[in-house]
C-alpha cells in the first residue's frame, strides 16, 4: 500500500465513512489565497516542478535551511533541477513536519506519483511531472476544474487596477475568481518615504490629490466601491495585534500631516493612526456587507539582515507573543459601540490565544446571521494537523462547530489545494473518534450536515459573494424566539 492511500489519516471505520460519504465529494470555496491573478488570467502552464512547487514556498525555504542547505539552493540564483534535488534530499528530514504528509499528498493527487520524494527518486519525479505539467489539464485554469474549485479570493492592493481580474471574469473560467481588499499599506506611517509613495499611488488609482487625511479617506473609499463593483465582498488585514488607540479626526489629521511632509512618528502615534484607520475600514465593511479577515499573532521579518537582503515573505517569521485579549476587545466593542461590526474572521497564529479567541467570538455576536464573527481557521504555523485539531477542539467547546466557514489555503502556490483535503481527513478524523467513544451519536442526519456544511455550504452562505447578507429566518420553539 503507498504512503498516500484512500484512508491516510482516517484512524476509525466511522471516520472513513463520514470522509468519503461526506467530505471527499465536496467542491472547494477558497476565499483566503495569495495566487496570482495574472497567471490565472493568462492560463499559466508551468515549465517545471520548480515554478509551481518552490518559487515561493517559504515553509520549504525554512525547512532546506534548517537542513543545511545553502540559501542559493533556496532563493537564490542555482538552476531550477538543483534546487529541486537540494528539496528533494531534505523531504527525508522532514519526517513529522507536515511538509512530509503535504509533499507527497499533493505528488499524489496532481501527478498520480506514489513514490517518496528523496535524492534517489528525485529526477525520476521531476521529468515524471514536468511531462505532465505540459498538458492542459495543470494549467492554472486546468488545475481549478481537477479540484473543483468553485471559487477563490485573491489578496489585493487597494491601488490594483483589477485587470486580470476583469480578464479573468470574461474568459469563460467557471471558477469565479474575486479580489479581497488588502490595505495594510494605509497603516504604515512608520517609513514616512514608503508611505508616501504608496500614497501617490492611491491617488492615481483614484483619480484624486492626496494632501490630507479627508482626501486620503475619500481615495480609500473610492478604492473600497471600486473593488465592490468588481465583485469583492471580503477585507484583510495582516496585522501583530488590534489597535485601541482611538483618537479623533484632528489627531488622525494632524499625525497624517507630520508623516505626509516626512517626518517620522512616534510609537504612540503610529498606534493612533491605526487605531483610526481600522475603525475606518470596518464602517466601510459594515456598510456593504463584506466580511472583514484579521490575521493576527504573527511576529514578522525577524532576521534584520537576510530581510535586508531577501526581503519579506522568505521564512524569517514566527509565532508573537502578543498581548491580544484587550485590544480585541476593544476594537471589536468601538465597532459594535458604532452599530459597525462587520462579519469578521478572526485568523490566530499562537495556539496560546486559541481559547481567548474563541470567548471573545461570544461577546460580539448579535444573533443577526449564524456565526457571524468566526474563528478562523488554523493558519500559518497552525495548519498541521495539531494545530487543525486545537482550533477545531477549542471553535467546538466554545461556540458552534457546526457554523464554521472552513479551510482556506492560505498559500501563493496552485500545488496547494490538496490542504482541503488534509484538513477535511484531519476533521472527519476527529468526529469519528468521537462517535466511536460514544460522545456524539452515530447519526448521518446529524453528522452529514455537519461535515458537508463545514466543508463547503457555511462558506458559501455566509460570504454572500452575490452581495446579499445570509439573514436569520425567525422561528419559535416552545415559545422561545431563535434564530435559525
Amino acid at each position: 500500500m503507498s504512503f498516500i492511500h484512500e484512508d491516510f489519516l482516517l484512524m476509525t471505520a466511522t471516520a472513513r465513512r463520514l470522509y468519503h460519504q461526506f467530505a471527499e465529494p465536496e467542491p472547494i470555496l477558497d476565499f483566503h489565497c495569495h495566487l496570482s491573478p495574472r497567471d490565472i488570467a493568462e492560463n499559466r502552464q508551468f515549465k517545471n516542478l520548480f515554478e509551481i512547487w518552490l518559487e515561493g514556498d517559504h515553509y520549504k525555504w525554512r525547512a532546506m535551511r534548517t537542513n543545511g542547505v545553502a540559501e542559493r539552493y533556496c532563493t537564490g540564483g542555482e538552476e531550477p533541477f538543483a534546487k529541486f534535488q537540494a528539496w528533494a534530499a531534505t523531504v527525508p528530514h522532514t519526517v513529522r513536519n507536515p511538509l512530509f504528509h503535504w509533499t507527497h499528498l499533493e505528488l499524489k493527487r496532481y501527478f498520480g506519483i506514489n513514490e517518496l520524494l528523496d535524492e534517489a527518486s528525485a529526477a525520476r519525479i521531476w521529468n515524471q511531472a514536468n511531462e505532465q505539467l505540459a498538458t492542459p489539464e495543470l494549467s492554472t485554469h486546468g488545475i481549478l476544474k481537477r479540484f473543483k474549485v468553485t471559487l477563490l479570493c485573491t489578496t489585493d492592493d487597494p491601488v490594483d487596477d483589477l485587470c486580470y481580474h476583469r480578464a479573468i471574469a470574461s474568459s469563460g473560467l467557471q471558477t469565479r475568481v474575486l479580489p479581497a481588499f488588502r490595505p495594510d499599506k494605509a497603516l504604515a506611517i512608520n517609513v514616512p518615504e514608503k508611505f508616501k509613495h504608496w500614497v501617490e499611488q492611491l491617488g492615481a488609482a483614484a483619480n484624486l490629490e492626496i494632501n490630507n487625511l479627508p482626501q486620503f479617506l475619500e481615495a480609500l473609499k473610492q478604492r473600497h466601491d471600486f473593488f465592490h463593483a468588481n465583485g469583492c465582498r471580503i477585507s484583510d488585514h495582516g496585522i501583530d495585534q488590534c489597535y485601541a488607540e482611538f483618537c479623533s479626526e484632528n489627531v488622525a489629521s494632524s499625525i497624517f500631516d507630520k508623516v505626509f511632509i516626512g517626518q517620522s512618528v512616534s510609537p504612540g502615534e503610529q498606534g493612533q493612526f491605526a487605531a483610526f484607520m481600522m475603525i475606518y475600514f470596518g464602517q466601510l465593511d459594515a456598510e456593504k456587507g463584506w466580511t472583514k479577515q484579521l490575521h493576527l499573532g504573527a511576529l514578522r521579518n525577524n532576521n534584520t539582515r537576510l530581510m535586508r537582503t531577501l526581503g519579506p515573505d522568505t521564512g524569517f517569521d514566527s509565532i508573537g507573543d502578543l498581548p491580544q485579549a484587550k485590544l480585541l476587545a476593544a476594537y471589536l466593542d468601538r465597532l459594535d459601540s458604532e452599530n459597525s461590526l462587520p462579519k469578521i474572521i478572526l485568523y490566530n497564529n499562537n495556539p496560546v490565544d486559541n481559547y481567548v479567541f474563541g470567548t471573545m467570538l461570544g461577546n460580539f455576536q448579535d444573533g443577526s446571521i449564524p456565526g457571524k464573527l468566526q474563528l478562523g481557521a488554523s493558519w500559518w504555523f497552525l495548519d498541521q494537523k495539531e494545530g487543525i485539531e486545537w482550533q477545531l477542539n477549542t471553535l467546538s467547546a466554545l461556540g458552534l462547530l457546526s457554523r464554521f466557514v472552513g479551510m482556506v489555503t492560505d498559500s501563493r502556490s496552485f500545488m496547494s489545494y490538496p490542504r482541503h483535503e488534509y484538513f477535511r481527513r484531519v476533521l472527519c478524523n476527529l468526529i469519528g473518534r468521537d462517535v466511536e467513544n460514544g460522545e456524539i451519536p452515530d447519526d448521518e442526519m446529524l453528522l452529514g450536515p455537519l461535515i458537508r456544511n463545514i466543508c463547503y455550504t457555511n462558506a458559501d452562505r455566509y460570504l454572500d459573494l452575490n452581495g446579499q447578507p445570509e439573514k436569520s429566518a425567525t422561528v419559535v420553539d416552545n415559545g422561545v424566539v431563535i434564530s435559525k
